[in-house]
């Protein structure tokens, strides 16, 4: 097997979450998207010392447009960080997707979802996920990218795609 010197990992977020910073601050907390992105930015390169992975090269997305989304989570990455925002909870679509696709990815919610609404505990994507965080605000996305560097580290020792 060639070894591989780059990773490809996307961090998409789905709809309402361009929002982030103005919506419901007292559930979403006051960080943007930008936020979150110059935290994973920082982050990335110690942890991928850290579980011995090549270069990761990080990619952000954000639509309010499933299609859209879906079409993005389409392209060739070798893993990803998934916030669907709403669509968590109501898309088949996505579930689907990402079953097809075989994408490793990690599901990441910003608020505690087993706190909220009955109807926004149900992720139709989770069961098809390495892992899913949340609760921990902007840190959910930080636990996410962890754990998804580390499975991925395990893959490449097993010699099993990402």
């Amino acid at each position: 097997m060639k070894p591989i010197s780059k990773l490809s990992v996307i961090v998409a977020h789905g709809v309402n979450l361009d929002l982030l910073g103005r919506r419901e601050p007292g559930i979403y907390g006051k960080h943007t998207l930008a936020d979150i992105e110059a935290k994973l930015r920082q982050i990335s390169p110690i942890f991928a010392s850290a579980f011995s992975l090549p270069t990761v090269e990080l990619t952000f997305f954000q639509s309010n447009h499933e299609g859209v989304f879906l079409d993005e989570l389409s392209k060739p990455w070798d893993a990803a960080v998934i916030n669907a925002g709403a669509w968590t909870h109501s898309s088949l679509a996505l579930a689907d997707r990402l079953v097809a696709l075989s994408l490793p990815f990690v599901e990441v919610h910003i608020s505690n979802l087993s706190a909220r609404e009955e109807f926004r505990q149900k992720s139709f994507a989770a069961r098809h996920a390495i892992g899913v965080c949340y609760g921990f605000g902007i840190d959910s996305y930080t636990a996410a990218l962890s754990g998804l560097y580390a499975v991925l580290a395990e893959r490449l020792k097993s010699s099993i795609a990402p």
